[in-house]
């Protein structure tokens, strides 16, 4: 047995700033206080990608650890309430096709499970009942009425429905920023990194900066943006690249003025076009929109033909930005003593907002399972790469499962995504299995699954797909009716009591929520 005595960690470097190298400093620096030394370095002229804007719920458990208040995260991020994702035309292209996404799980889900009653009742009334969504749950009635998911009187962080955020990425990084350096005690450096140097095992020993010299630390964070300066450059993590499931690698991006009375909506809405789908997000004083396509299939000029006919005659007065997507991956997130949080890990388009909670994700477990020595650290490095691998993996058969239910077949683009050839195998073995037998439980086991099976059902029945109903499955036929008529009554209830989308941030500008 070696006499050295173990190497601790004390100290962490974050290499990049913006959303992932600010939340991941927040995280580690709320827990670990003055025991972990915590500096973040980058260069505040290059400015950050900020295209992130919308979340998940788990946002707000993670601006809680950190220590913001909801109304201060709020006015500072120009931030409004999301409940969902309303997805227009996916299915078949028709003017009045549309499903909903919805942050609130079907009633009495999962111990009673209402796939199998509403299976029955659409495929017996020949679909002219309600849609899924609006059967099981009272979200999607909230988002096309444009109420929102909580009351002033609503403590903060807390709603009568389930919520997460649409926010401007930007300003949320800035907002982190004042708060790691002014209450967690995050040593800030400006300054751009030219190089590292590494130590004989392969580990970094020091970034070094053009100004600042060698930046020494025990760990790394890799949040340099799609460079991956450290993971990719320095330690040659090689990317795995998934355009062959995922067809979109370009983003062309608009910034909407909006008056300041007008109706901001309670969800996000994606809206399939010919060679991809466009986001709108709203905000309270400007709608993000974007699309997001396969170069592939189209030029950039036929990308902003469309656009521009979504937007309007304003459109011509806006600034577009154009945006490059990389679907996929770096093949390890943790090597040696370098861990990638962000883009410097990889990304892939932003169909279910899942940019940001993948950074809230990543960062919590640094945070949590910080290795108190360099010897503990490989165990946790290759506990996080299967954890964050199965994770990636799950996300990208999720988004492929918005395409390949299409009935579109106007474009090569909507044909080529229902090719058995780009779809992975686990997929289409659920969806096989899904003709018998609904999305449950048992089909998503790990601890570490990112959507539930009501979030496959959810996309599932929204876009056609219908399973068989099987007797055994309609044993709980008096449940499952006091389960809708619940339903029902909640809609009756909340449209009576909730206020408007704008109403409640016009509030929030004068007066706070009540702290939990």
């Amino acid at each position: 047995m070696s006499g050295t005595s173990p190497r601790a960690i004390r100290s962490v470097c974050i290499v990049g700033g913006g959303s992932a190298g600010w939340l991941t400093a927040g995280l580690i620096a709320a827990r670990h206080g003055r025991d972990l030394a915590v500096t973040l370095v980058e260069s505040v002229s290059r400015g950050t990608i900020g295209v992130g804007e919308g979340t998940w719920p788990t946002m707000r458990n993670t601006l809680r650890k950190i220590g913001i208040a909801e109304t201060d995260f709020m006015r500072a991020c120009h931030a409004s309430f999301k409940q969902g994702a309303k997805f227009a035309r996916w299915r078949t292209g028709a003017a009045d096709d549309f499903y909903y996404h919805p942050l609130v799980l079907p009633e009495g889900f999962p111990d009673l499970d209402l796939a199998p009653y509403w299976n029955s009742a659409a495929q017996g009334n020949g679909n002219g009942g309600p849609s899924f969504s609006d059967a099981v749950c009272f979200q999607e009635y909230l988002c096309e009425q444009g109420l929102a998911p909580k009351l002033m009187t609503s403590p903060d962080y807390a709603g009568i429905a389930n919520y997460a955020y649409h926010l401007d990425a930007v300003k949320l990084g800035e907002l982190l920023a004042a708060h790691c350096t002014g209450k967690l005690g995050v040593n800030h450096i400006d300054d751009e990194i030219v190089g590292v140097t590494r130590r004989d095992d392969g580990d970094i020993a020091a970034v070094i900066g053009r100004d600042s010299g060698a930046i020494a630390a025990d760990l790394f964070v890799d949040c340099t943006g799609f460079s991956s300066r450290l993971l990719g450059e320095a330690l040659e993590v090689p990317f795995i690249n998934r355009s062959d499931v995922l067809f979109i690698d370009r983003a062309l991006a608009v910034q909407l003025p909006v008056e300041e009375d007008s109706p901001i909506a309670s969800h996000t809405i994606s809206t399939a076009q010919k060679h991809g789908w466009i986001w709108d997000i709203g905000l309270p004083t400007r709608r993000g929109i974007g699309y997001v396509y396969s170069s592939r299939h189209a030029g950039a000029d036929r990308a902003e033909e469309e656009l521009a006919a979504y937007v309007g005659p304003g459109f011509a007065k806006l600034t577009s930005r154009e945006i490059p997507i990389r679907s996929g991956h770096r093949a390890q997130f943790w090597k040696n003593n370098v861990v990638a949080v962000g883009l410097a890990a990889g990304f892939l388009e932003p169909l279910e907002a899942s940019a940001l909670v993948l950074i809230e994700l990543s960062a919590d477990y640094i945070a949590t399972s910080m290795p108190a020595t360099r010897q503990a650290m490989d165990f946790v490095a290759r506990r996080f790469n299967s954890m964050t691998r199965y994770r990636w993996d799950r996300i990208i058969e999720f988004l492929k499962l918005h395409y390949v239910l299409s009935e579109r077949s106007d474009t090569a683009f909507w044909r080529d995504n229902r090719d058995p050839a780009t779809i992975p195998q686990d997929l289409q073995d659920q969806l096989e299995l899904w003709r018998d037998t609904p999305p449950g439980e048992h089909d998503f086991a790990s601890a570490h699954e990112m959507f539930p099976a009501a979030s496959y059902q959810y996309v599932l029945y929204g876009m056609g797909f219908r399973t068989r109903p099987r007797a055994g499955q309609l044993a709980q036929r008096d449940m499952a009716d006091d389960a809708f008529a619940r339903t029902a009554a909640m809609k009756r209830k909340l449209g009576q009591m909730m206020p408007t989308n704008r109403a409640l941030l016009d509030k929030l500008a004068q007066h706070r929520f009540p702290p939990l």
